[in-house]
C-alpha cells in the first residue's frame, strides 16, 4: 500500500470517522508502525493536520515490538485465530483476518491499551533504556 492509499482508504475512510464517534473534541493520539506508507511525508502532514496528537516514527525506538499493542498483543490472537490452517488463497487470509478481528473482545483491546501505557512508563523510568516487561 502507498501512502496516498493509506490516506485515503484507512485514515479518511475509517480512522476520521471512528475517531469522531469514539472521541469527538476529546484529546486523543494515534500511532503507527514504521511501514513506508505510514513514515511517508504525505502521511505526516496528514496526520498533523488532521489527528489532535500523533505519535511520529522518530519519536519511537526503531524495531520496537515491546511498544506496539498489535505487535505484542493482537497479532498473535489474530494469528491463531485466522491462520490454524493452511489457506487457499491471499483473499481466503484476509477474510479470516478481518472475521478474526471483529472476534477479539473489546476488554483484549483495552488491556492492550493498558499494557500500553504501561510499558510507555517503564521506558521513561529507565529513560529510553532495557526494562523487564513482565508479562
Amino acid at each position: 500500500m502507498n501512502a496516498e492509499l493509506h490516506q485515503s482508504l484507512i485514515l479518511e475512510t475509517h480512522l476520521e470517522p471512528w475517531a469522531e464517534k469514539h472521541f469527538g473534541s476529546a484529546r486523543w493520539i494515534f500511532q503507527q508502525d514504521s511501514a513506508h506508507c505510514h513514515t511517508a511525508l504525505s502521511t505526516q502532514s496528514w496526520l498533523r493536520n488532521n489527528v489532535p496528537d500523533f505519535t511520529s516514527p522518530t519519536q519511537l525506538p526503531a524495531s520496537s515490538p515491546d511498544l506496539n499493542p498489535m505487535d505484542f498483543c493482537i497479532w498473535s490472537i489474530l494469528e491463531s485465530e485466522a491462520c490454524s490452517t493452511s489457506s487457499p488463497s491471499v483473499q481466503v487470509v484476509k477474510v479470516r483476518l478481518r472475521k478474526a478481528w471483529l472476534k477479539i473482545p473489546q476488554n483484549t483491546l483495552r488491556a492492550a491499551c493498558q499494557e500500553y501505557k504501561r510499558r510507555l512508563s517503564l521506558v521513561i523510568k529507565a529513560v529510553g533504556g532495557h526494562f523487564e516487561k513482565n508479562c
